[in-house]
């Protein structure tokens, strides 16, 4: 791909705060068919010092791929409904992870779309919200929990960085969508990135508040 470099295992060996940013202008490629999307949002989730973590409590079955070692793929299924990408980085044992939050779709664009518009709609989806949230693009890789582990060193997934990392000043950041409790905090915790101005990056929406039991 011009311009981008496949990234090796020792890209993903590094911080989640200080991988997140430099994955946004990378392309996330899945072959058979292929379908490319270009990242323009995502979140960082630092683990056992996050409580807006999965790995914060400990390892489960569920989030075991967070352990392991970095590239792979974490996916989950959450709300009952849709399934969630993210990138595990750092160090075998230090369980983080770059949540894929939305993107541009830059090859297979026509797979994408009849499998977000595989469920009857009223209307085409467009272009810009293919892959625009995580379960969105989730569905336009048709990614299941079958991909959980995934090796994006593999010949089914891939990752594909700029050779000149997109500069700083392109990039914003602000609090987790959804994200509850300490967590949500967006002064603690400012660790949602994206390229300024993109039409692909999501709504900002805080966690839905909680009614008191009394």
């Amino acid at each position: 791909m011009d311009g981008l470099t496949r990234a090796q295992r020792s890209f993903f060996a590094r911080p989640v705060l200080e991988l997140a940013p430099l994955v946004l202008g990378a392309v996330l490629l899945r072959e058979s068919p292929a379908v490319g999307v270009r990242l323009t949002e995502v979140e960082a989730y630092a683990g056992l010092a996050d409580p807006g973590s999965h790995s914060f409590r400990g390892r489960t079955a569920r989030n075991a791929t967070m352990w392991g070692p970095p590239g792979h793929l974490y996916c989950y299924f959450t709300y009952g409904m849709h399934h969630a990408l993210n990138i595990v980085c750092d160090d075998p044992g230090v369980p983080t992870g770059c949540l894929l939050r939305a993107g541009e779709v830059v090859a297979g664009v026509e797979v994408a779309r009849r499998r977000r518009e595989a469920k009857p709609r009223k209307s085409h989806v467009p272009d810009a919200a293919l892959a625009r949230g995580p379960g969105n693009l989730a569905t336009a890789f048709a990614a299941t929990r079958a991909d959980d582990g995934a090796d994006l060193l593999g010949d089914e997934w891939s990752l594909w960085v700029p050779e000149v990392p997109v500069p700083a000043d392109r990039i914003s950041t602000g609090p987790r969508v959804g994200v509850s409790g300490p967590g949500g905090d967006g002064d603690a915790h400012p660790w949602r990135f994206w390229l300024t101005g993109e039409r692909t990056v999501s709504a900002y929406r805080p966690a839905a508040a909680r009614r008191r039991r009394d």
